[in-house]
């Protein structure tokens, strides 16, 4: 059993969301803090290496950029467990070293520690 904070999030999670395009041209060091902002002010300020990133259905959608996937990682998530998940995003995020799982019931899984 994992036991770590977990940061959970609804469907279609696109990845404007994950990673704002107003910062895309940043370096992905830089990119990273305003990760998940447009939903999560303390998202990128406060999440710890080792913190599981929940979703819902279709994580990931949206445009193909890799930023999505890098400015997680670079934040220090390096699991993420979502319901589905786009095809491109998660390709991406298993390319760089995500541990990408298919769940059906992450409404089970409480967000917190």
């Amino acid at each position: 059993m994992i036991r770590r904070k977990v940061w959970k999030y609804g469907d279609n999670i696109n990845t404007d969301i994950i990673s704002p395009p107003a910062y895309m041209e940043l370096p992905i060091s830089e990119a990273a803090k305003y990760t998940m902002s447009p939903i999560d002010e303390n998202f990128a300020k406060e999440f710890k290496k080792g913190d599981i990133f929940v979703a819902g259905k279709n994580l990931g959608s949206g445009s193909s950029r890799e930023t999505a996937p890098l400015t997680l990682y670079e934040l220090g998530v390096r699991t993420i467990v979502a319901k589905s998940f786009a095809r491109i995003f998660y390709r991406n995020a298993v390319n760089i070293g995500i541990l990408a799982i298919v769940c059906h019931e992450t409404d089970k899984i409480n967000m917190g520690i």
